[in-house]
């Protein structure tokens, strides 16, 4: 486990306990966008006592604490992103990994000058096919 971990999710308002660090320090360092089962499958290696309920319960105080976000990028899939930078996202159609694409790769114009909407955030989901990759 990272140092300095419990006192970083103190100072976002979260009481570490053995089980909130576990999912924490692998959720908050990947990468990757992982699924709660994903979450509950990685930690469970470490602590296969942890409940479903712990993982998942952890994970919405990730976000709501605002060290997490909650994305769905694809049609019944929730992943959780320790970036919480601005930034896109890119869905690989053949495995379906998820890549974090830099805010400034996208130039996204007037989305301010939308009439009747009031914009809080947006970020734009890319799908296709990474270049060079082999098809199974």
């Amino acid at each position: 486990m990272k140092a300095g971990l419990a006192d970083h999710l103190r100072r976002h308002g979260v009481q570490p306990s053995a089980q909130r660090l576990a999912v924490a320090d692998f959720v908050l360092d990947t990468d990757a966008h992982p699924s709660a089962d994903q979450v509950l499958a990685r930690v469970r290696e470490r602590f296969p006592m942890i409940s479903r309920a712990t993982v998942y319960n952890t994970l919405n105080l990730l976000v709501e604490k605002g060290l997490l976000r909650e994305l769905v990028l694809s049609e019944g899939k929730v992943v959780f992103d320790p970036n919480v930078a601005p930034h896109h996202h890119f869905v690989d159609d053949e495995d379906g990994e998820i890549v974090d694409v830099p805010w400034d790769a996208l130039d996204v114009k007037r989305v301010e000058s939308l009439k009747g909407v009031q914009i809080r955030e947006y970020q734009v989901v890319l799908h296709g096919r990474r270049a060079g990759r082999a098809r199974r």
